[in-house]
């Protein structure tokens, strides 16, 4: 079974960088498309991004971070990263990384369409604030 782990959380102010970490343990990261979600206090779970596994190369974004965060994967520590630029105070929550086996001919879009559902493997979290 795939377990994911996030880290990389903590305080940062509005227009700062912040990078997340989501390392694989158990299987290869690789075989699964990951996402990234985030839950803001008193909301639901949002999709944010995702990259394609089983070698592919895509990625797929939601409106309110597409330009500012980038997906990426380093295969060799089997970990995803999300890079998060020119961070806003609506991008506080708590952010979890997803993992659901690729199947051939699908993109990680099409799992992320589902939104939370879309995934069956999750981390705990990492907590980000960004206040001034």
């Amino acid at each position: 079974q795939l377990q994911l782990v996030e880290s990389g959380g903590g305080l940062v102010q509005p227009g700062e960088s912040l990078r997340l970490s989501c390392t694989a343990s158990g299987l290869s990261a690789d075989r699964f498309a990951i996402a990234w979600f985030r839950q803001a206090p008193g909301k639901d779970r949002k999709e944010l991004a995702c990259i394609d596994g089983n070698g592919g190369v895509g990625t797929d974004y939601s409106e309110t971070v597409a330009g500012r965060f980038r997906i990426f994967r380093d295969n060799a520590k089997n970990t995803v990263y999300l890079q998060m630029n020119d961070l806003k105070s609506e991008d506080t929550g708590v952010y979890y990384c997803a993992g659901q086996p690729m199947r051939l001919g699908d993109t990680c879009g099409s799992y992320m369409g589902f939104g939370a559902n879309g995934f069956d493997n999750w981390g705990k979290g990492t907590p980000v604030t960004v206040s001034s």
